[in-house]
């Protein structure tokens, strides 16, 4: 497993626009699909990663114990589905459904909005505040496929909570750690590698 960071992209960056498929609903989700939330998690998952899949469960609860509050959530795939077929809108639709994941799942088929977001591995975490400025990103917790520490989502939660109540993000962030975006040949952006 090689393991991949986040480029943790500067705090305070603006929210860059998106607009992509829900492989679900089939419905097209915006930036401005969110504009009534308090904040704005956008996570860059994919189906088949193994540091995702340890993390998957945790991400389909956290939707869930978010549903009543002011959280919009989208998860996005970017991955080459040609090279990871298990990467397919069809298998991400039966990823969410399995997982009862209450939020969207798009996919990026271009890797234009991955690279917008400096996304970097597979899973990565930003969460916006309501003025859709970067408050956190980096890591869901401590835990990774290869320690028995375990999968509590504490670091992500922690941030989303203060975001909710108003408050700034000011504990050490540290990057999330996952398999690489499967970027298309040729297709690299500059902080790969």
């Amino acid at each position: 497993m090689v393991k991949t960071a986040s480029t943790m992209l500067a705090l305070g960056t603006v929210a860059p626009q998106f607009e992509l498929p829900d492989v679900v609903s089939g419905n097209t989700i915006t930036l401005d699909t969110f504009s009534n939330e308090k904040a704005l998690l956008v996570m860059f998952i994919c189906q088949h990663c193994p540091f995702v899949k340890h993390v998957q469960t945790e991400l389909g609860k956290i939707g869930r114990d978010y549903r009543q509050q002011a959280l919009g959530i989208v998860a996005i795939s970017a991955n080459d589905v040609a090279n990871y077929p298990n990467d397919s809108p069809e298998k991400l639709k039966q990823m969410a459904e399995e997982l009862n994941f209450n939020f969207p799942i798009c996919y990026d088929e271009s890797q234009s909005v991955s690279k917008a977001y400096t996304a970097a591995c597979t899973p990565d975490f930003f969460l916006f505040d309501g003025n859709n400025k970067l408050a956190y990103r980096g890591q869901l917790d401590d835990s990774r496929p290869s320690t028995d520490i375990p999968v509590t989502g504490q670091d992500l939660r922690k941030a989303i909570d203060l975001v909710l109540g108003g408050l700034a993000v000011d504990f050490t962030q540290k990057p999330s750690i996952g398999c690489n975006i499967k970027w298309k040949p040729g297709n690299e952006p500059e902080y790969f590698g």
